[in-house]
């Protein structure tokens, strides 16, 4: 039997500004669309219209292969894509359907879309991405999303079909994935290639300039299946530290930016700017790297060290009370299972399931277990001051404790020989997203090197139905299974504190945004920038 799934084309939306001061809000939505002939921002013989954007660096623009980029979704589109509330509409695919009996999913392409290159996009450029993430020589970390493909028949040019081994009920979401250019990257090396650096797509803007380290210049592209965008110009400027984008946006270098939350509070109320204080799914927690031989040892005291820490001080002092206590992954998720562990600050639980595991307290205040101080230590990336002040927040809270925890900011991550990581992970959308190929065996996202059999086994389940209460019955194990047995101690949500100039329209103040906040740029096709003379 076919289950045929209705496509609504998502035209002009109306959607309110959560400004926390400037000059008004968002007054994009249905005026945006009214207007976004390409034309309204450069008049004839006017300079064209740029915004710059505060980013971190890019070596490489690879969707395939990386998860993270902000700036993917200017220059590649997928097969579907997400609306303003994170749900799954037409992209690349103008309409589908999927036959029950066999798992497969039949998608019908938009013809007359042409890549950055004029050549145009085929089902051919579907079956070679797919596939290209899927072979294991590649290492991508998407390739857990697609595991389940068993079979990619390119029917014609404009129809491809996805049989699928198992059923997987996220698969539509991660159809989302930018497509590549089979007819460049035929043959290429998906790591290393130097397409990568000089990257082609269909997506609403195409690459003009890179220069390294400083900036990435992109042009609309006046071919694009929606329309041309509002906005001519996007400088990616390349401001890897908080600080200094707080600085830049002050100088006036920056006319968008993701801020800290002291940073963006500087903004509030000023005019000229338009703060926006955005939710997200995005949470931070100590990874701990069970490769590392310490854990071995100590995989039994990371209840304790959950324990011994301040959710709730953390959030008021780093996050200025921004964000909210974590104690899971899929808080900000239907699926999520309130009842499960939470970890609660309790110090004296802390001291009392240290001592039950054979922790002797020490003269100098910290533990010791077989003639060895209890302790380790928490790496950083460089540059994200938010995660640094919240890993030394946290390390001085395990310190009164009596666990010697100590931060290090090392020039390059090392997965496998670090004890811990500041990490962050977080999806706004099925519930499979971070959570299937972060916490299952040796998935490409599972930089911990966590393995559960309880955990793989309800994953799997939960990912295999589409009935809703299947769903939450095996996710709510599997958050109950991650709280026996810890992969994360886990911290906060955070908030998304972008702060923009006030004469950028279009914004979608109320989207729930993902990790490291990507997820603004959803719509940038149908922002205008008047620009104050």
């Amino acid at each position: 039997m076919k289950k045929i799934i209705s496509i609504l084309m998502i035209t002009a939306m109306l959607l309110a500004m959560a400004s926390c001061g400037g000059e008004g809000g968002n007054e994009g939505g249905a005026d945006v669309a009214a207007t976004n002939s390409g034309g309204e921002n450069q008049k004839s013989g006017s300079e064209p219209v740029t915004l710059v954007y505060g980013s971190g660096d890019y070596t490489r623009i690879n969707p395939a292969m990386d998860e993270h980029g902000e700036i993917n979704i200017l220059l590649f589109g997928g097969l579907t894509a997400h609306d303003g509330d994170n749900q799954v509409i037409p992209g690349l695919a103008e309409s589908w359907e999927f036959d029950e009996d066999s798992n497969t999913y039949t998608f019908h392409l938009r013809k007359g879309v042409k890549w950055h290159d004029g050549q145009a996009f085929t089902a051919d450029d579907v079956k070679f991405t797919i596939e290209a993430i899927m072979n294991p020589d590649n290492g991508s970390e998407n390739a857990p999303n697609y595991e389940d493909v068993e079979e990619i028949a390119v029917l014609d040019d404009y129809t491809v079909a996805f049989k699928l081994s198992a059923p997987n009920v996220a698969f539509l979401d991660y159809m989302t994935m930018g497509i590549l250019p089979g007819h460049l990257l035929e043959g290429e090396d998906m790591q290393e290639s130097d397409f990568f650096r000089n990257p082609v797509g269909t997506g609403p803007y195409r690459l003009e300039a890179w220069d390294v380290g400083q900036s990435i210049t992109l042009v609309k592209n006046e071919d694009y299946y929606k329309g041309s965008p509002g906005i001519d110009r996007i400088v990616f400027k390349i401001v890897p530290d908080d600080n200094a984008k707080a600085i830049q946006m002050e100088s006036g270098e920056l006319d968008l930016a993701l801020l800290t939350p002291k940073d963006a509070k500087a903004f509030a109320g000023r005019e000229g700017y338009t703060c926006y204080d955005m939710m997200t799914s995005d949470y931070r927690g100590i990874l701990f790297n069970f490769r590392n031989g310490y854990w071995t040892k100590n995989r039994d005291i990371i209840p304790a060290i959950c324990y011994a820490i301040d959710r709730q001080a953390i959030i008021d002092a780093v996050l200025l009370g921004q964000g909210m206590a974590a104690y899971g992954p899929l808080q900000r998720n239907i699926y999520n299972k309130e009842e499960t562990e939470h970890y609660d600050y309790n110090p004296e639980k802390a001291r009392e399931l240290l001592e039950k595991a054979g922790c002797v307290a020490g003269e100098d205040g910290f533990y010791t277990r077989d003639g060895e101080t209890v302790g380790f230590v928490i790496s950083v990336g460089a540059g994200d001051q938010v995660r640094i002040d919240m890993a030394q927040a946290a390390a001085s809270q395990l310190q009164a404790v009596g666990i010697d925890c100590r931060v290090e900011i090392p020039a390059q991550v090392d997965w496998g020989g670090q004890m811990a990581y500041l990490i962050g992970w977080g999806s706004p959308f099925d519930a499979d997203d971070h959570t299937y190929k972060v916490f299952g065996t040796d998935k490409g996202a599972n930089y911990s090197g966590y393995s559960n059999e309880k955990v793989d086994f309800y994953l799997t389940k939960a990912r295999q139905s589409d009935d809703p209460a299947v769903r939450a019955e095996n996710y709510g194990r599997f958050q109950e299974e991650l709280a026996s047995d810890p992969a994360f101690a886990f911290i906060c949500y955070i908030d998304a504190n972008y702060v923009a100039k006030s004469g950028i329209k279009g914004i979608s103040a109320d989207t729930v945004m993902g990790h490291h906040g990507v997820g603004i740029f959803w719509n940038v096709a149908e922002w205008q920038y008047e620009k104050k003379s």
